[in-house]
């Protein structure tokens, strides 16, 4: 592993349930030796990508990262447009939407956008979560080959629960769907009692792809609310999709509609 992937797996580590690492913590998650990582905790805060706390031995992202995350979601017109179209979604529906972006086999929400309604969802953002479990993720991967799905997960995973995909296999045939269909569907999945629609969209001059999700309560969506929230998602990830010249997207779309 070179110094860069290093570096890049401590920045994983952090989440918004883990917003501070020490060196034995990020040592035993990334099973690396203690010198190692206290050297290259050391060196990242040196280059201003970690900053440690006070007088504690405890590191969080340092004010570079910072800097370059709010200018990312600021100067991304494909972030932009789509977190546009999810809060104008959110508006209408009073559910909770996000924009996420994939990151190898994982997952996190970029954009927030609390819905209305008493009863919605709360999930914060920078939470990553597995990418085959997942409307957000399932829809980015749609995006890619049955290959490089292969290639993202060699080994299989402890599934998540009843409802997600079991298998390689599985999530292969649910990503056909998605294809077909133009958005991904979870049911209780990462996150219980919760359901989410998703539709991912993206730049082939950047080659960024971000997906556009509602997420809600599952005990109080009617099928009409459901088939709304559908209508409104699809329409957006279109308009998002033509504005950045997404052929892939409109494609898909384009087959959906003719199989309907």
């Amino acid at each position: 592993m070179t110094t860069l992937e290093s570096a890049a797996a401590v920045l994983r580590c952090f989440s918004t349930s883990r917003t501070e690492i020490t060196v034995t913590e990020a040592s035993a998650l990334l099973s690396l030796p203690k010198s190692n990582i206290s050297r290259l905790l050391r060196a990242m805060r040196d280059a201003g990508l970690l900053e440690t706390i006070g007088d504690s031995k405890r590191y969080r992202p340092g004010p570079l990262i910072l800097g370059v995350a709010h200018l990312y979601s600021s100067t991304s017109s494909l972030v932009g447009r789509a977190d546009a179209v999810v809060a104008r979604i959110v508006a209408a529906v009073g559910h909770t939407g996000y924009v996420s972006i994939r990151d190898g086999g994982e997952v996190t929400g970029l954009t927030y956008h609390p819905g209305t309604n008493v009863l919605r969802v709360a999930t914060p953002v920078g939470r990553p979560l597995a990418a085959h479990s997942s409307a957000t993720g399932r829809s980015l991967l749609a995006r890619l080959s049955d290959e490089q799905v292969r290639a993202l997960f060699p080994e299989p995973w402890p599934p998540v629960s009843p409802t997600a995909p079991q298998t390689l296999d599985e999530l292969l045939q649910r990503l056909d769907k998605v294809r077909r269909l133009g958005f991904a569907e979870s049911h209780d999945e990462a996150n219980r009692g919760v359901g989410a629609l998703a539709a991912a969209v993206g730049s082939p001059e950047t080659g960024e792809a971000v997906s556009l999700c509602i997420a809600y309560p599952l005990s109080t969506v009617t099928a009409e609310e459901r088939e709304d929230i559908i209508t409104r998602l699809l329409a957006g990830a279109r308009e998002v999709a033509a504005l950045a010249g997404d052929t892939q997207w409109t494609n898909q779309a384009g087959l959906s509609a003719s199989a309907a």
